[in-house]
This record gives C-alpha cells, sequence and structure tokens, in this order.
C-alpha cells in the first residue's frame, strides 16, 4: 500500500523534499527583468574538458609542439600532477576549421555542433582556482569550492517558481555517479524543496514513485484523500507546521507524478527522424538524450561524462576519452538545437554547455593533460542570444586570459540576468545575513554582449 514512513524515508533526499514544492509555491514568480526564457538546459561536461582542444584554437601552441615553455609565462602557476618547468608542450592532435558566416573556430571534435556556429556564443576566457573535480563543480554551480551552499538551478526555483504542478521545477540527470555527489544539485541552506530532482530513462524515471502493484487508481486515489484529511485534522492543531504542509503537498505531488513524470521521458512516441536528430538507437549517443522543457520544467541540468570510464578526464588518454565522450555528446546537443529551432522555442530556452575547468598546454606523460583552471571554455545558445560571437580570449598558448576574464561569479550572474533575475536582489536570509548565488561578486556580468 501507500506507507507514508517508508515513502518519506525513501525521497527526503531526492524527489520526496521538493515535491512540495510546485503546491506550496505554485505558479511561475514575476522576474526582475522581462525575459522570454522559460527553462534553462545546462550540458555540464563532467571530468575537465581540454578548451585547447574543442573551443579555443592555438596555433603557436603546436607549433611549438615538444618545446619546453619560457618560465615567464607560468610563473605563479600551479598543477596537480605536472612540473610546468619541465613539461613540453602539446599542440592539439585535431584540426580546427571556420563555420557559419561569422566564421568561428571550432575543433573537428564537434562536427554537428558546429554547424550552428552561428547560433552559440563561446566565451574562451573563464577561469577558476579549484584544481580537483568537486571543489570546481562546486565553483561553479554554488559559487563555492565547499559543499553545503545551493545550486544555481536552486536558486532558479527559488526566485521564479515552478510552471507545473505535476513535475519538479528543477531536474537533474546523469549518466552515472558525479564526483561532486548530491552536493552538486542541492538546496544548502535554502528550504530543501528547492533541490534537484534526479530523472532517469526507463518506465520509473523517479526512485519510488511507481504505482503500488495491484493498486487501483481509485483506490490509491481514497488512500490518500483519507491520509490528507487525518493530516489535515492534525494540521489544524499545529498552525504554521512546514513540515507538515510539506509531506502532505508531496503525497498530493507524488500522486500525480506517477502519470506525469514516466511519460516525460517516454521517447517512443517520438518520430524516427526525432530519434535520428538526437542519436537515440546508436550505441554511442543513445544514453544522453527536449521534453521536460516543453513541460515547463525551469531548470534542467545534465551531467555528461558521470558513467565509470567514461569521462572529459583526460590525464593518460587525451585522444582516446575525448573523442569518445565528443561522439557520445556532438550529436545529441546539435539535435538539441535543431529541435528547439524546428519547433520556434530557442529563443525561450537558455541551453548552456560547460565544465568544471580546462586542461594544461603541457602534456602529462605520453597522451594526456592536467588540470587547468586558469583558463577554460564554455558556450551559450537560445533565449535571444546573438551567436556566432567570442567571448574574451586567452593567451598564445591557452594559459590565462588576456581578455574580459570571467570567473564562476560573473557567468551565474550572467545567467541569472538572462533569466529575468537581479543576483543582487536574489537573496535568501540565512545567519542573519542576505546571502546570494554570487555572495559578494559577479561585478563582470556580459549579457549586453550576447544579447546584442
Amino acid at each position: 500500500m501507500f506507507n507514508r514512513r517508508h515513502f518519506l524515508a525513501k525521497t527526503g533526499a531526492g524527489f520526496g523534499a521538493l515535491a512540495a514544492a510546485s503546491l506550496l509555491h505554485a505558479g511561475a514568480k514575476p522576474p526582475h527583468f522581462p525575459t522570454k526564457i522559460k527553462t534553462v538546459i545546462y550540458l555540464f561536461m563532467h571530468g575537465g574538458v581540454s578548451h585547447i582542444d574543442t573551443w579555443d584554437p592555438k596555433p603557436e601552441l603546436t607549433k611549438r609542439s615538444g618545446q619546453t615553455i619560457p618560465a615567464s609565462f607560468v610563473k605563479g602557476l600551479k598543477t596537480s600532477r605536472i612540473d610546468f618547468t619541465k613539461a613540453v608542450m602539446r599542440g592539439s592532435p585535431w584540426a580546427f576549421q571556420r563555420h557559419g558566416q561569422s566564421g568561428t573556430e571550432i575543433s573537428t571534435l564537434f562536427p554537428n555542433i558546429a554547424k550552428h556556429a552561428d547560433s552559440i556564443a563561446v566565451i574562451r576566457s573563464c577561469y577558476g582556482d579549484a584544481f580537483d573535480h568537486a571543489p570546481a563543480i562546486y565553483l561553479r554551480n554554488t559559487g563555492s569550492q565547499f559543499p553545503g551552499r545551493p545550486c544555481i538551478g536552486s536558486w532558479s526555483l527559488y526566485g521564479l517558481g515552478s510552471e507545473n504542478d505535476n513535475l519538479p521545477g528543477f531536474v537533474v540527470m546523469s549518466d552515472g555517479a558525479m564526483k561532486c555527489g548530491p552536493q552538486g544539485y542541492g538546496a544548502g541552506f535554502l528550504p530543501a524543496i528547492y533541490q534537484g530532482t534526479v530523472f532517469r530513462g526507463g518506465p520509473h524515471p523517479i526512485l519510488d514513485l511507481a504505482s503500488p502493484p495491484g493498486i487501483a487508481e481509485k483506490t490509491q486515489r481514497s488512500t490518500l484523500d483519507f491520509i490528507n484529511k487525518l493530516d489535515q485534522q492534525h494540521l489544524a492543531d499545529r498552525p504554521g507546521d512546514s513540515d507538515l504542509e510539506a509531506r502532505l503537498a508531496s503525497y498530493e505531488l507524488a500522486f500525480r507524478m506517477q502519470a506525469a513524470a514516466p511519460d516525460a521521458v517516454d521517447i517512443t512516441r517520438e518520430s524516427d527522424a526525432t530519434k535520428k536528430l538526437y542519436g537515440i538507437g546508436e550505441k554511442a549517443t543513445d544514453d544522453f538524450g527536449r521534453r521536460l522543457a516543453e513541460r515547463g520544467v525551469r531548470f534542467i541540468q545534465l551531467y555528461s561524462g558521470t558513467h565509470q570510464g567514461d569521462d572529459w578526464d583526460a590525464h593518460s588518454d587525451l585522444t582516446g576519452g575525448h573523442t569518445k565522450m565528443a561522439a557520445k555528446s556532438d550529436l545529441p546537443i546539435a539535435g538539441l538545437l535543431t529541435d528547439l529551432k524546428s519547433r520556434g522555442v530557442l529563443d525561450q530556452t537558455l541551453v548552456i554547455w560547460g565544465t568544471e575547468f580546462g586542461r594544461t598546454p603541457l602534456a602529462e606523460g605520453a597522451n594526456g593533460r592536467d588540470h587547468h583552471p586558469y583558463a577554460f571554455s564554455m558556450w551559450m545558445a537560445g533565449g535571444g542570444i546573438k551567436g556566432g560571437k567570442v567571448y574574451g580570449s586567452t593567451d598564445e598558448f591557452g594559459l590565462r586570459p588576456v581578455d574580459k576574464p570571467v570567473d564562476a561569479h560573473d557567468v551565474n550572474a550572467t545567467i541569472l540576468r538572462l533569466i529575468g533575475m537581479d543576483h543582487l536582489k536574489l537573496t535568501y536570509l540565512y545567519q542573519s545575513r542576505d546571502m546570494r548565488l554570487t555572495d559578494v561578486h559577479g561585478d563582470r556580468e556580459f549579457t549586453k554582449f550576447l544579447l546584442s
């Protein structure tokens, strides 16, 4: 049957805590600024993608491949595993080609995304100061290297509310276990109803949400009504008990989600053309595949590279690992952009491609690159962004930004601004202080560049 204690215990860290969001905070909240964007799709490449092999061409690095780098260039820089003064420079094994009317240079690793060069804005001057995966992912998502702060998806849901009563407003999908753990998509000190809900493929996308076997929907509905009546009587003697209110709401949303959630991830009714567009059914891309966006989910974060043995972490096999991960993600991402355009909803959707840090332009071993937080790339599309543009630049070796440097706070301030939120006004009182995603940072917002 529908055991209350078992249900709440099982779902408290995932769906259950968030479930109340659509009821206790139903409906969209007004943004600070006018915006067309209704949904954010954040594509996070887990493991650290090499910027100099993907979005940031360095012909001088290729020219000097095999040489040691001048000491003056690496003064003050450190790495996890290599010595900058001894390791040799390594040029990219992939060629860069110009694409679209804009002529944006993109690596041959992404032949399908390259077809959308005039729709994406590449940011080549990202930087950070976190060397390890988990702290770097926390920094990009929450504004802090330390776990326990709310992520950008939770802040977005807190600020803008949900547009769907039957699905969570913030959904997370991955192809395995993330090195940062649930803290990467947690609500931190925000109410737990704003944390990310993990979705999977298949008939039961949310753990412990399957309909009770052998129980008719009418019977389940009657059971819930009876539980609700008793709980309402209990609540009448305890006004303002938010925990109890949240539990009541969890039951109701869970009941509706038993039908809505499986339908949201059911791709069997998609056309063959759409499946081909995303690479569904092809071994390399089948597990990295707009449906949640169509249903009013506010923030969708997809992690690519979390499957054991399959990630972008290129310590020992740069060519093999990056080739494999690009093959898995290139076609589905390009398909997503094509699909959104064809349906006329790309302007209502902000698509972000990012990673935790870049890779060193110097070699690690025979075929690797070490972690490099000092410079890396990302890109954005949709949401009214004028594509075919490049923001910022790095030096001739891809070591540091030399023009328009942007850190995690600047990126997050820009994302919030694009979805209609002022990062200075989106605050939550915690420990006697008005806390925000960007803390005391976020001064180099580059929204105007993206939209003009």
